[in-house]
């Protein structure tokens, strides 16, 4: 049992934010359909992994949406789901007589959830963008650099899934929660502009304060502080150090070997830099590994940079199964963790398009329909 069986998805084909979103929900227990176009019509950038993470537990049909019956495919669809996600820009849904209006008509209780970067509305809501355009505008952006370089953008963890695809999943979850209420449906306008803004807040709350400055690489947690930096060690490896508190700091020079006497306050700011520099000059004396067993079982707030290909042999990623071995992919396990009803992560029900005809079936379609359909390429 997981907490969204039962819950009927349909989610439009898209990128990264929208799958990842899609993802979320089956790995709670959603049925997720992914309705993706003919192979004939494969998009710009196509899906370039046969075992893509993000499909994990969804089935796939393939719609000529192009093709009035393969609209109708979708209508039937939305008449039997609780949930579509759709990541297409403003309009795009409405000129297929797809809309909120129309699906909502078909079915009043549907949550209708739009996940673009711009969002529904506003004067670069028709506009092209990803990930780094959307944070850049949101104001996220700025605070990824230090002092005196351009910003940096962090993948497009920001923007894409934390700001785009998680907070649109929580949005979902709303709307269904609110619907077991009412009984009634509504659209969900989750905007990564809007999400990587709403990330940002405790920054918004510390300039409000004055608490921190817009010299940003100069402050407490922007890589100003010699506490809270990551370090280079003597084997070309990386150390994170997050030590704020006084008493973890404390732990950190006790480790570090550093008599406390010979080093200034450690809320001293205009020390920093020399500060840093005496860090850095100490972490380079060892390896990583070295460093790691030195502070493992403190309070000193550090920890070693493990690359995607070495998180899964850490101790405590191993106990926790951090990652899971799926279809031969090596990958995030669903989180959070649940204690009576946890999320479960399923292998793809087959390439896409595996399950036109089953799907076709079971939204009503005779087999005299569904070849037909296939026959003249409404369907795939």
């Amino acid at each position: 049992m997981r907490p969204l069986d039962g819950i009927k998805v349909i989610e439009m084909a898209g990128l990264a934010p929208s799958p990842y979103c899609g993802m979320i929900l089956s790995d709670f227990g959603a049925d997720v359909v992914i309705v993706d176009r003919l192979s004939k019509g494969q998009p710009e950038i196509p899906n370039v992994m046969e075992k893509n993470p993000f499909d994990r537990g969804k089935r796939s049909i393939r719609v000529n949406l192009k093709n009035d019956d393969g609209v109708e495919i979708v209508r039937r669809l939305i008449a039997s789901s609780q949930v579509l996600i759709e990541p297409y820009r403003p309009g795009v849904m409405e000129s297929l007589s797809l809309g909120p209006e129309d699906a909502l008509s078909l079915n009043p209780s549907l949550i209708y959830a739009r996940l673009t970067g711009w969002g529904q509305k506003g004067p670069y809501a028709p506009m092209a963008g990803h990930d780094i355009n959307y944070i850049a505008v949101s104001g996220a952006l700025s605070l990824f650099r230090r002092a005196g370089e351009r910003p940096l953008p962090p993948c497009n963890l920001l923007g894409d899934f934390a700001g785009g695809g998680m907070l649109c999943a929580m949005g979902i979850l709303l709307a269904l929660i609110e619907c077991g209420r009412s009984g009634k449906g509504q659209v969900v306008d989750a905007a990564m502009v809007d999400g990587a803004s709403n990330l940002s807040t405790l920054f918004y709350g510390l300039l409000a304060h004055n608490l921190m400055t817009l010299e940003i690489g100069t402050n407490l947690l922007d890589s100003g502080a010699p506490f809270y930096e990551t370090y280079e060690t003597s084997d070309d490896g990386f150390m994170a150090v997050g030590a704020i508190e006084q008493r973890f700091y404390a732990e950190l020079i006790k480790g570090l070997g550093i008599d406390p006497a010979s080093m200034p306050h450690q809320y001293e700011m205009d020390k920093w830099p020399q500060m840093k520099l005496r860090f850095a000059e100490v972490f380079r004396t060892k390896t990583r590994d070295q460093w790691t067993g030195i502070f493992e079982g403190t309070d000193a707030c550090v920890a070693p940079v493990l690359g995607i290909d070495e998180a899964a042999g850490h101790p405590h990623n191993a106990q926790r199964k951090l990652l899971i071995n799926l279809d031969g992919v090596l990958q995030p396990a669903p989180a959070p963790r649940l204690s009576r009803t946890p999320g479960r992560a399923e292998p793809q029900a087959g390439p896409r398009g595996s399950n036109t005809k089953e799907l076709l079936s079971e939204i009503g379609y005779s087999e005299k329909e569904v070849q037909e359909l296939i026959e003249s390429e409404a369907a795939e």
